[in-house]
């Protein structure tokens, strides 16, 4: 693949497939989907780069966008790569504080903003700002402030259209290099500042290569939706890498629009992280709980059936009997379709998923299904995809086996380690944190704990997640995290135990389950707070866990735990823009409580 990739990328495409759909969008979900040829898109960004160099944008200089997904976000990134600049990604949910760092870090001028909440977060940005100094708004019902630091989306693409810069804008893609960087994207940080992880050139055109080698069925008469936000490393590879495959994207606009576009667009591929499925198996499980013997026997018989059919045969590519493949054709007719019909997912060729821990049973149940979940393991770091399931021979447990030309090892406390041409080239005007990260012969140190089964890669947790129980004993809170949440009573679990003497939790259950549990057990109750303090709930929620936790080791046990109605979440702070637990805030906000479990 020639360097200029990601600079001639959509003009090259255009050439070869002109007036097919490239993109689709649509404004809000009952709106009609609307079309965008090669041809056109092409046009765009051709008109967008010229703008570009019209306003005085140069090689390697940053530039913002900060809007939820919008097939702007694609022209915008395609401009900037034409003209060697840097696009710096900014999650739609971020707060203001988050915003203000990555544009006095990034030392941007240049910001692009999606609604008017974005629009107005960005104002009072620059208002403080010795960088920011223009804002070009994407949506057409901001008002924008009568003054010429703000022009829609539309206006920038007149300049352009206008512009007879097209010689220049060549000039410079020409000369675009391997180590030219294309993106700044800041981590969702866990614990403390964001830092901004540089991904260049190189380490893009290597990903699409080696996506090319693992997934090489992919074309342009499948579909995929782009749902996570493309400022997530995930989601954006994931794009590109459709759009090299000339595969149509339909951009999801708002993340609870999800289900609607689902079922209108039942599309081939959708990149997803575990939380999304949490969800899904809620919504089917809630649908089980309402059947009848009969049917619940039916589901419980086609499910077993599944199970048989994929993981002992198809995975293994051992060819099922003629009897098998009969049962499961009827489980298929009788449950399965039905449910997949549903939920818009019958026609799904793989369902990549990544970015946290999906728990085993969650994976088999979707999996006996026939839903073709692909689990792996990336981080904005690599460029995402480090590791994935493989069509045959995956291994439940396992986070697959390792992308071609990547080189994985097992380095001190169990560290998984990695290089390849997909690694950073480091973090952005930090060199404390490369000190970190990297080693002194250029192993980058993931932070995430594992070890290799046979060529499956195995994670235990985030090292700086293990506890360490005062009884010398580690354990990783997602594991259990992970199988908590998979009862219909649970939301949302925080595991607790670094240097106490034995775990506990603070949970916060899945009120609507809760409250219909209560009034089929005609438990009185004013509210719902008044009901979490019921001793029946309680004694509900003690019961769940033991049952999930039967088959753990007993220092995994959780002996206490407290029941808190506030939901974690982005704008309260418990949860980053990638929805990881912010562990740190947790542990402080709910420190009292943490500490009355342990009295």
């Amino acid at each position: 693949m020639n360097t200029n990739n990601f600079s001639h990328l959509i003009s090259e495409q255009a050439k070869k497939y002109g007036n097919k759909t490239a993109l689709y969008s649509r404004f809000h979900q009952h709106a009609h989907w609307n079309m965008l040829s090669w041809i056109d898109f092409d046009k765009q960004v051709s008109s967008i780069a010229k703008a570009f160099v019209e306003i005085g944008i140069n090689p390697q200089q940053c530039v913002g966008q900060f809007s939820q997904n919008k097939p702007e976000n694609l022209i915008v990134d395609f401009a900037l790569y034409a003209n060697r600049g840097i696009v710096v990604p900014i999650y739609p949910t971020s707060s203001l504080t988050e915003v203000k760092h990555i544009i006095e870090n990034a030392e941007i001028e240049l910001l692009f903003v999606g609604n008017s909440s974005q629009y107005e977060i960005a104002l009072e940005v620059m208002n403080e700002s010795k960088f920011l100094k223009q804002i070009i708004i994407f949506d057409s019902d901001v008002k924008p402030l009568e003054n010429n630091k703000s022009m829609y989306f539309t206006d920038l693409m007149t300049i352009g259209d206008k512009s007879t810069k097209h010689t220049e804008v060549e000039a410079r893609s020409t000369k675009l290099e391997e180590s030219d960087l294309a993106c700044v994207l800041y981590t969702s940080g866990t614990s403390g500042v964001s830092k901004g992880v540089k991904i260049s050139h190189g380490n893009l055109n290597e990903t699409i290569r080696i996506h090319t080698l693992r997934l090489p069925k992919l074309s342009e008469k499948d579909s995929s939706i782009a749902y996570l936000p493309l400022t997530h490393i995930f989601e954006r590879t994931w794009s590109y890498f459709c759009l090299h495959k000339a595969v149509p994207i339909y951009i999801n606009h708002l993340p609870q629009e999800i289900r609607q576009t689902l079922t209108d667009i039942k599309p081939n591929y959708i990149c997803t992280v575990p939380r999304f499925w949490e969800k899904v198996y809620d919504v089917i499980n809630a649908e089980i709980s309402s059947f009848s013997a009969l049917k619940l026997a039916i589901f419980t018989w086609a499910l077993a059936i599944g199970q048989k059919y994929h993981f002992e045969h198809l995975r293994i590519a051992r060819q099922p009997d003629l009897y098998l493949k009969s049962k499961y054709f009827i489980a298929e007719k009788l449950v399965f379709a039905k449910i997949k019909h549903k939920l818009g997912l019958e026609k799904t060729k793989m369902l990549p998923v990544a970015g946290a821990r999906l728990s085993d049973e969650l994976l088999e149940f979707f999996r006996s299904m026939g839903l073709p979940i692909t689990y792996g393991y990336g981080l904005t770091e690599t460029t995402a995809t480090v590791s994935c399931f493989e069509e045959i021979g995956y291994k439940i447990g396992s986070v697959g086996t390792i992308m071609p030309d990547i080189n994985v090892k097992i380095g001190p406390q169990s560290e998984v380690m990695i290089k390849g041409k997909t690694v950073t080239p480091g973090y952005y005007k930090n060199p404390e944190a490369d000190h970190e990260a990297f080693t002194k012969d250029g192993w980058f140190r993931t932070g995430d704990a594992g070890y290799f089964q046979g060529n499956h890669l195995i994670l235990t947790d985030r090292i700086k997640d293990l506890y360490k129980t005062s009884n010398g004993k580690f354990v990783a809170p997602q594991k259990i995290e992970a199988v908590m949440t998979m009862d219909k009573y649970i939301e949302q679990i925080a595991v607790v135990g670094d240097d106490r003497n034995y775990i506990t939790a603070l949970i916060v259950p899945a009120m609507t389950e809760i409250v219909k549990y209560a009034k089929e057990q005609k438990i009185a109750f004013e509210d719902e707070d008044q009901l979490l303090q019921s001793e029946k709930i309680y004694d509900l929620m003690d019961e769940r866990i033991k049952l999930h936790q039967k088959d753990m080791v007993h220092y995994e046990h959780i002996r206490r735990f407290t029941l808190v109605p506030q939901t974690f979440s982005i704008e309260t702070g418990e949860l980053t823009n990638t929805l990881k637990m912010r562990r740190a805030v947790i542990m402080q906000k709910y420190k009292l409580l943490i500490d009355s479990m342990y009295n």
